[in-house]
């Protein structure tokens, strides 16, 4: 399998048709969810993207990153069909090198429950000393 990764900025349309083939598309809410998603796209410090030989996005990490001690990754997907192939492995490790390396930078996520197990096969541990302030409307929904 023929995967390339690297550096590229997605337009909302395009992630949007990618998160309707992971699993991806349930962590955000419903409300202004197009407008958002244009924001984040255009905001990320990191884009990367898995491609397949077609040149369909098969994987895709965003990430804030201030270059110089930490990495807080905002979204990490893999295509359904893609999934156990090393894609999120790959993503992470790019983007850990990008931010400035393993020595340099801690790496910070939200892990939804199915996806703890893949975290942690790359040595990330839970950590509880997060402060959270959230006062966002939020109404689940499936991305199709």
């Amino acid at each position: 399998m023929n995967i390339t990764c690297r550096e590229e900025r997605l337009s909302a349309e395009a992630y949007i048709d990618f998160l309707k083939r992971t699993d991806l598309g349930s962590q955000y809410p419903r409300e202004r969810f197009a407008e958002r998603i244009g924001r984040l796209v255009k905001n990320v410090s990191i884009s990367l993207v898995a491609r397949n030989e077609e040149n369909t996005i098969v994987g895709v990490l965003f990430g804030l990153t201030d270059f110089c001690y930490w990495l807080y990754v905002t979204d990490l997907g893999v295509d359904r069909d893609y999934v156990h192939h090393g894609i999120g492995r790959t993503l992470m490790k790019t983007a850990h090198e990008l931010a400035g390396g393993e020595k340099d930078i801690a790496v910070y996520l939200i892990a939804n429950d199915k996806a703890v197990p893949f975290y942690e096969k790359l040595g990330m541990k839970a950590a509880d000393d997060v402060m959270q302030y959230n006062k966002i409307e939020w109404t689940a929904f499936t991305v199709e």
